[in-house]
């Protein structure tokens, strides 16, 4: 068996015009993504509106999500939310001199 070790925190593109994606692990019920931002928000129409439930973490930096009642949740490292599946929302603020590391959890 060749197990590989990992950093969330290494690997991050120089050049982020566009917000990271990256799945790091997962199977049909449940996907593990990393995300980095700097700066970066949802665009200003539309919502996420997801099939899945999400737990999200911010591991560094912070950011904002607003949601399509009116709340905002700021999340500092270490932080995290878990968002029901087709609760409306999305990134409204992350900081822009600091790459924001989030990891975010997908499930049924």
């Amino acid at each position: 068996m060749d197990l590989d070790k990992h950093n969330l925190f290494q690997a991050i593109p120089a050049n982020l015009n566009d917000e990271f994606f990256e799945v790091i692990a997962g199977n049909g019920d449940v996907k593990i993504e990393r995300i980095v931002s700097k700066g970066h928000i949802s665009p200003d129409e539309g919502w996420y509106d997801q099939e899945q439930h999400e737990w999200v973490m911010v591991l560094k930096g912070a950011g904002e999500l607003t949601f399509e009642n009116g709340q905002v949740v700021r999340l500092l490292p270490g932080e995290h939310i878990n968002i029901p599946a087709h609760c409306k929302h999305k990134v409204s603020w992350t900081q822009p001199d600091e790459e924001t590391v989030w990891l975010a959890v997908f499930y049924s």
